[in-house]
């Protein structure tokens, strides 16, 4: 069942175009890595698929029941999204807020919380500060908190940004788990391991153009090959 079709885009900002002729699907259980160069268009894609942003032309339409308000995003984190002086749990819980009506949050909503938490292995610590967690426990509060948003579709940009290589293999075991667990994932990521070992399917932007398709298509693809050598990963 697909979740979101794209249709001929132009994809740009302030009628600026920046990529034509773009059409692609995001599949239930889909796990699709988003790459390319920088000033490619990748950016403008996350806020265009969220609905930030009119694409300049062609259409993206929410399918199979979801709305756009139920894709679950995880956007880079930054140094102030570090500093949070919140605990965890109302980090986590601040994941509700484009659903929540009223001034408090429900019970089911905290339990839906603690249960969050604890998928990522972090229920031990609900109360505790978020400034003072680590880089890794940071991100696992933060997909705790992108997961309350949704039961379908996470959206990650650069997830592994920061993280040293142990807490990133651990993050993609996470994803790993979540996407077995039925959760569809597109993420964006300038690591060719997702890519490689992960991937159901690839979304590859360039300045001459794109490449949509799957795992095994791409990386036989010019833009595949091109990817894998500029990885260090040509054989």
């Amino acid at each position: 069942m697909t979740l979101i079709k794209g249709t001929d885009i132009t994809l740009g900002y302030e009628g600026q175009g920046i990529l034509s002729g773009l059409s692609f699907t995001v599949d239930e259980g889909d796990y699709l890595c988003i790459v390319g160069e920088n000033g490619s268009g990748k950016s403008t894609f996350i806020k265009t698929v969220l609905g930030l942003v009119e694409p300049i032309k062609g259409k993206i339409e929410y399918c199979g029941g979801l709305r756009k308000k139920e894709i679950g995003y995880l956007p880079q984190i930054s140094g102030i999204q570090r500093d949070f002086p919140s605990s965890v749990m109302e980090v986590v819980l601040s994941g509700c807020l484009n659903r929540h009506r009223g001034f408090f949050y429900t019970s089911e909503e905290k339990r839906k919380a603690k249960l969050q938490l604890e998928r990522l292995g972090m229920g031990d610590r609900a109360s505790s500060s978020f400034q003072e967690l680590s880089g890794g426990q940071q991100q696992r509060v933060l997909l705790a908190r992108a997961l309350m948003a949704t039961e379908k579709l996470l959206f990650l940009d650069e997830p592994s940004s920061g993280l040293d290589s142990k807490t990133t293999s651990e993050l993609y075991g996470m994803l790993r788990e979540l996407n077995s667990s039925g959760i569809t994932l597109m993420m964006v990521t300038h690591d060719i391991h997702p890519a490689l070992n992960d991937a159901k399917t690839i979304l590859h932007f360039s300045h001459s153009g794109y490449f949509f398709g799957k795992k095994d298509d791409y990386f036989s693809s010019d833009l595949g090959r091109e990817f894998l050598k500029e990885a260090g990963h040509d054989n």
